[in-house]
Order: structure tokens, then sequence, then C-alpha cells
């Protein structure tokens, strides 16, 4: 929780994070033989978790293409909070390289012929963006060698605190991998709030890391 008691993203982040991986483990979709990397992610608090201490989660597949997967979950909290979350995952094989999803049936009858894809949807920050070094840490490094997912949201958090849209009302938070990130990597943020969006850019002397977006969520 935050300093008001409000779910943070990267916690949120951590739980979605665990469930996935006790999901594929159960499934004999898990490692060794398959590794999954998340690839775009969008969360959707609808009602912010503000005064709640326990979370119930609920995940399917939501779509599949050649290589990647899509993975919703649901989450609800013991006072009201909620949120929708839609992500999409790189399959890949034992040596680090895409591989073909095949006999996927546990997950494909949830994805009912859905299809999703691995592109980018967010596009970077502009030239004139405001910059911030990002030290990372040796804790931000997981089994696989690379600095979490979770890690990015921390980084959003941090922004949020002072810039971008009311945290303790309905938001869309984005965020778009589009390279992993190394411990050794000189990472600065780039970001340019705007009339209550926050946009940020993860960048390195190697180019363009990763890509967030958060936003009020506007009613249909």
């Amino acid at each position: 929780m935050d300093a008001h008691g409000r779910l943070r993203l990267d916690a949120l982040a951590r739980f979605l994070q665990d469930l996935a991986i006790d999901d594929v483990r159960e499934t004999g979709w898990g490692t060794p033989e398959h590794i999954w990397f998340v690839r775009r992610i969008q969360v959707d608090v609808l009602v912010p978790f503000l005064d709640d201490d326990e979370v119930e989660m609920l995940t399917w597949c939501s779509g599949l293409a050649t290589i990647a997967a899509g993975r919703r979950w649901s989450v609800t909290g013991n006072q009201g909070g909620r949120a929708e979350i839609d992500s999409v995952w790189i399959h890949l094989a034992p040596d680090g390289r895409p591989k073909r999803i095949e006999g996927f049936d546990v997950y494909a009858n949830a994805a009912d012929g859905r299809r999703v894809s691995a592109r980018p949807e967010l596009d970077g920050p502009p030239d004139g963006a405001a910059r911030s070094p990002w030290p990372l840490r040796v804790t931000d490094v997981d089994l696989h060698g690379h600095v979490n997912n979770a890690v990015h949201w921390q980084a959003v958090e941090h922004l949020l605190q002072r810039r971008g849209p009311d945290v303790r009302r309905p938001l869309r938070a984005r965020l778009d991998y589009r390279d992993a990130l190394d411990l050794e990597d000189e990472l600065e943020l780039a970001f340019t709030p705007d009339a209550g969006r926050l946009d940020v850019g993860f960048l390195t002397p190697a180019g363009l890391k990763a890509v967030a977006v958060v936003e009020p969520l506007r009613s249909p």
C-alpha cells in the first residue's frame, strides 16, 4: 500500500505475476519447458483499492496468436475495490527463442477463438520530455536475469506522487515492454504529464525499453 492505504500499481503487478506463474505451473505450461514474458498490459482500476486489506483474483486466457497468448485477471477487494486487467505474453522455449504454441487446449477453450497481437501500441516520449535518472538495484533482477516487470511500475508510482491523474479515482494504466532491462543499464525516465495524464518512457543508451501511460478512466 502507499502512504494513504491505496494498493499501488507495482504491488498489484506482483500479485498478477505470482498468480500467472502459479497457473502455468498447475497446467504444465511453466518453466523450464515454457517461458513467458509479458509484452503488453492494461490495468483498468474501476474502483480504487483504498480500504481493502484482502483481494481475490481470477485469471483466464483471453486470446491466442502463433507465439503469444493473452491473459486476463479480475481483481476484487474485500471493501469494494475492483480492477480488470488484460495482457499479452510471448511464449519462449528454454533457449530463450520464441516458440510456436501447440497443444494449448487447456487455455484455448477459454480463448474461444479470440486473437491477440504482440505489437507495441504506445508511442515513445517526445524529444522535449523531462528526464530523470532511475537507478536499478540488484534486488530488481529476477530468475531470468532481467529486471522484473513490476519494477517498471515502481518508477511509474514514483512519478504519480507529484504529477498525472488522481490515483484515488478510477484510472487506466498501460505499459508496453519493448526490450528487457538489465542491471547494468543506465536508465532514464522521460515523462510528460499533460492535463492529468502521465506518459513515461524508459530510456537507455541502447534505446527505448518500455513505455507507460496512466490516465483517468472515462465512463463509456
